[in-house]
């Protein structure tokens, strides 16, 4: 029986930690059954490189954006954007962002799908109102070039809610690694948000998390892996692989109680709908 198609809709696939068997193991996954997978942006160094490898091996695609934790790589005394006295960043600087996200968005038309991955994160040192800023810029774009967004959200959903709430997102997006409950997953599915299922599905003690995932529509659903981050329960400490993502399918298809064929359709369906690939 053939491996039903699965798509990654969060890969760093082009990070580092694959390039010694990065070929192998793209060969090894799309045997297991993986179609397509995204590459999410993390900062203007790094689009590039995601984009080489779209064009090298077909199914894969990518996103344009700076993820919270590479803003001190961006913006800083001695970085490619400066802040200005009040902390935060001027008008000016705010449109040279967004030029530059929308050119390579721009230049890579077949490959970029997305805006992202931007969001907020109350785990890191910078200022949680540079990095709301720094999301209004990306929300504003994916407006504009009518893209979805990749959202990271780490115990901010109420902060993310409250941006949208400001400037709503036209054209939907995804919450990659929702963690949270059923109710707060059904105010961003209201918002045409769907939910990233990762790895944390796989730990028992992810009650909240595990419990929304099995009531909220498939309809709202796309897998994911974060790769080389996030590993599945029992690979903890072991880099994590777009190889592992029908072990993911499989655990929420025990979660509701359905075929792992009419999870692996139902996500890969949304995915395309979402992000426009085949």
């Amino acid at each position: 029986m053939n491996n039903p198609a699965l798509f990654d809709s969060h890969c760093h696939f082009d990070f580092p930690a694959f390039d010694s068997d990065r070929l192998v193991l793209w060969q090894q996954s799309t045997a297991s059954g993986l179609s397509g997978l995204i590459m999410p942006g993390v900062s203007p160094e790094q689009w590039p490189r995601a984009a080489r490898w779209c064009r090298e091996l077909p199914g894969l695609f990518y996103a344009a954006g700076i993820h919270p934790h590479w803003i001190e790589h961006c913006i800083g005394p001695q970085q490619r954007w400066q802040q200005a006295s009040d902390g935060l960043l001027s008008a000016q600087t705010r449109a040279q962002i967004a030029t530059v996200i929308g050119d390579d968005i721009a230049r890579n038309k077949a490959q970029c799908v997305a805006v992202g991955e931007c969001g907020l994160d109350k785990l890191i040192a910078v200022p949680l109102a540079l990095q709301q800023q720094l999301l209004g810029i990306h929300i504003e774009l994916a407006n504009q070039l009518r893209k979805p967004l990749i959202i990271h959200s780490v115990k901010t959903h109420s902060e993310i809610l409250a941006c949208f709430k400001q400037q709503p997102p036209r054209y939907g997006g995804v919450i990659h690694a929702f963690s949270g409950s059923l109710e707060m997953a059904q105010q961003f599915i209201a918002r045409d948000f769907l939910l990233g299922v990762g790895g944390t599905i796989t730990y028992a003690r992810a009650q909240k998390t595990r419990e929304a995932l099995r009531q909220v529509p498939i309809e709202s659903v796309l897998l994911e892996t974060d790769a080389p981050d996030m590993p599945l329960c029992g690979k903890q400490g072991a880099r994590n692989s777009p190889h592992y993502l029908p072990q993911i399918a499989q655990c929420l298809a025990e979660l509701r109680g359905i075929s792992l064929d009419d999870v692996a359709q139902a996500t890969r369906r949304n995915a395309q709908r979402l992000f426009g690939v085949s």
